[in-house]
């Protein structure tokens, strides 16, 4: 008895600590106009601690009106993990070093995924 009573404590506290909030973190979105750019931003972003890792996608086009006008600019697009409460602080941090007059940065709450992947990113980035 006391073997299978080890093995359903060990499976309660495994499924514990693997347990998620959903919506606690986040995958947040930036484009930047070129891949040096991307980078510098991702790599300071991983550095300061608002995200823990920093997806760049090459090479994708935006096509977007701006002032009255219809644009098309090839651009590469940042996929960011974070906590979600670490929005406003990395919002702030891309405003302040993004060469664009108005940066984009949208962020979608995570519902769900890998659980250890996710335990990853929460102690990564600190609240």
């Amino acid at each position: 008895m006391v073997p299978l009573l080890r093995t359903v404590y060990q499976r309660l506290f495994s499924m514990a600590a693997e347990a998620y909030t959903p919506g606690s973190l986040s995958a947040a979105f930036v484009t930047c106009p070129n891949e040096k750019v991307g980078k510098d931003i991702a790599r300071a972003m991983v550095e300061k601690h608002l995200a823990a890792c920093v997806n760049i996608m090459p090479q994708i086009t935006s096509i977007y009106e701006w002032k009255g006008k219809i644009e098309e600019d090839r651009e590469v697009l940042l996929m960011i993990k974070t906590r979600s409460s670490r929005i406003p602080a990395l919002t702030d941090f891309v405003r302040s070093v993004h060469p664009y007059e108005v940066a984009e940065v949208i962020a979608l709450p995570i519902q769900q995924g890998n659980a250890p992947y996710l335990q990853w990113v929460g102690e990564t980035v600190p609240e």
